[in-house]
């Protein structure tokens, strides 16, 4: 893969922006990473995860793991405002979600609330999971949503529940610090919590239940729901 610079073009590989990330990573209260296999779609930036988009004057943020086929002729789900830069399902099914929370972001001028974003993406997640395995984080640049659903289990090779892990932490103190595998949360966190397709350290992870749907604010899960 290229990126240009001006004139000049010099290839950035994925372990160079791995690099990137580890020496010069932002800091930030909010994260959404993924790794994946390319299954689907050409390997290229138009396909790389996680997607973003503007909605309401924020940044829109959105992350797939599963396989929706047909995503993109389902009857319940619309492309009318909202349209795939790449060719994968992960994209159609963010697409699709913007289409139904579009209505909910254009009919205030402040923010909606959190249980009305969190029951636009319950009546998303309900047509989303008819077509397959639907994990997904989507935050809004306030609030995280995570739906846990079904993934490929590595002990028996089923695609089976659980989808998603959840580990929420409390520091004690402000001035200490939280570390696991791939995170580090500075001093000044009192909340936190972690959201991954599989646990990440030796610390007890919550599974989700199947078709379980979490809200997460300022580091601390707020409301959930299946």
């Amino acid at each position: 893969m290229w990126r240009s610079f001006g004139s000049r073009s010099r290839p950035v590989t994925a372990h160079s922006l791995v690099r990137l990330l580890e020496q010069q990573g932002p800091s930030t209260t909010l994260a959404i990473s993924h790794i994946r296999r390319a299954t689907l779609g050409a390997v290229a930036f138009s396909n790389t995860q996680p997607f973003v988009r503007e909605l309401a004057g924020r940044i829109h943020v959105f992350a797939h793991n599963g396989h929706l086929p047909g995503i993109a002729r389902s009857q319940g789900l619309a492309f009318d405002r909202y349209h795939p830069v790449g060719d994968t399902d992960s994209e159609h099914a963010f697409c699709a979600l913007l289409e139904r929370m579009h209505g909910l972001w254009g009919r205030t001028t402040t923010p909606p609330s959190i249980q009305g974003r969190l029951g636009v993406v319950a009546e998303f997640v309900a047509d989303f999971r008819q077509l397959g395995p639907a994990n997904f984080l989507y935050a809004d640049g306030e609030v995280l949503f995570a739906h846990g659903h079904r993934r490929i289990q590595r002990a028996s090779g089923r695609i089976a529940p659980p989808g998603l892990f959840r580990l929420s932490q409390q520091c004690s103190m402000a001035d200490q610090s939280l570390h696991t595998q791939g995170v580090s949360v500075v001093p000044g966190f009192q909340a936190v919590t972690l959201i991954a397709s599989v646990p990440l350290s030796a610390a007890h992870w919550q599974p989700f239940v199947e078709g379980e749907i979490v809200a997460v604010s300022a580091g601390m899960v707020t409301t959930q729901g299946i």
